[in-house]
């Protein structure tokens, strides 16, 4: 079992539901949150005053997936978040060691 963790432009957030979606992925958890990276930030005006924005609105998806669609996973954020300009975000993946299900008590693959 596999966590995706991604970071993603808000507006992209629909697209990448859809993309997953498509290829079974059933449960996301999605977290609004600010960063910045490479980017660091830009410069705005408002009224009249110029003040630096650091940290930039992000989404944060959860995703709790099986090894086999893990590559079709990635690939499916990927192509559906991508704008090709600055910030796009990115995807950490780790292991899951273990995953329960509060209601159930369903562990491993089946809690996915």
């Amino acid at each position: 079992m596999k966590l995706i963790t991604a970071i993603i432009k808000p507006f992209k957030l629909d697209d990448v539901r859809e993309a997953l979606s498509e290829i079974g992925v059933t449960g996301v958890t999605a977290t609004e949150v600010k960063g910045f990276g490479r980017q660091k930030g830009h410069t705005e005006l408002y009224r009249g005053a110029e003040y630096v924005v650091d940290f930039l609105p992000k989404v944060k998806l959860e995703i709790a997936i099986h090894d086999h669609i893990l590559d079709q996973a990635v690939e499916a954020i990927v192509k559906s978040a991508n704008t090709g300009k600055i910030g796009d975000g990115k995807i950490f993946v780790s292991d899951l060691s273990q995953v329960i299900r509060i209601r159930t008590g369903e562990t491993g693959d089946e809690a996915i």
